[in-house]
């Protein structure tokens, strides 16, 4: 029996014949939202081409991990918000390497033996830093990675995640006493 094209599978459908590996399937979600995904990307990462490139991560993400496709409501809000952490995890890592090199330019070269374990140290700080982060709850991060590496007042973040700022102010409370906890051994 031949599919109907005349009306277009809803998203459930659509994620159970993705989960299927269904081709078809993913290039109808990417038809009907790659644009509107690059152009939103692009106003976090002010690069068309980069925001090109993001986009067909998350893609590529949704494909190679199919399997462990959750129910979706709406795929536009599910790709939306991947979209935007896929951003937001880029800009971190590029404001993260941009202070590293700052740090390093800055610093004078002092004797071999002590600047490799200086640099030792500031990738044990870089990667419990990381890890602290991704220990959060996932609202809790979602909310600190806006304010620090999104540059968004709390205004901004509670109307683009449609919450009060209340809330904002406390999960960023608790981001920030969680990350003083996990990080207090490299504070000494």
């Amino acid at each position: 029996m031949a599919e109907t094209t005349a009306v277009p599978p809803g998203d459930a459908e659509l994620v159970r014949r993705i989960r299927a590996g269904d081709e078809r399937a993913l290039e109808i979600v990417f038809r009907a939202h790659y644009a509107p995904m690059a152009s939103f990307v692009q106003r976090y990462v002010r690069s068309a081409d980069l925001a090109e490139e993001l986009v067909q991560d998350v893609f590529l993400k949704l494909w190679s991990r199919r399997e462990q496709l959750a129910e979706i409501e709406t795929f536009r809000t599910y790709l939306f918000r991947a979209a935007r952490n896929t951003a937001l995890n880029h800009l971190r890592r590029v404001k993260l390497e941009r202070r590293w090199q700052e740090e390093q330019s800055l610093s004078e070269e002092p004797s071999s033996s002590f600047a490799a374990d200086e640099e030792a140290s500031e990738g044990e700080v870089a990667a419990a830093v990381q890890a602290a982060i991704q220990r959060l709850p996932p609202r809790c991060r979602e909310i600190f990675l806006m304010s620090r590496d999104g540059g968004l007042t709390y205004a901004e973040i509670a109307r683009a995640l449609e919450i009060s700022v209340k809330t904002v102010e406390t999960q960023m409370g608790r981001a920030l006493k969680s990350l003083r906890t996990s990080l207090q051994p490299f504070r000494e």
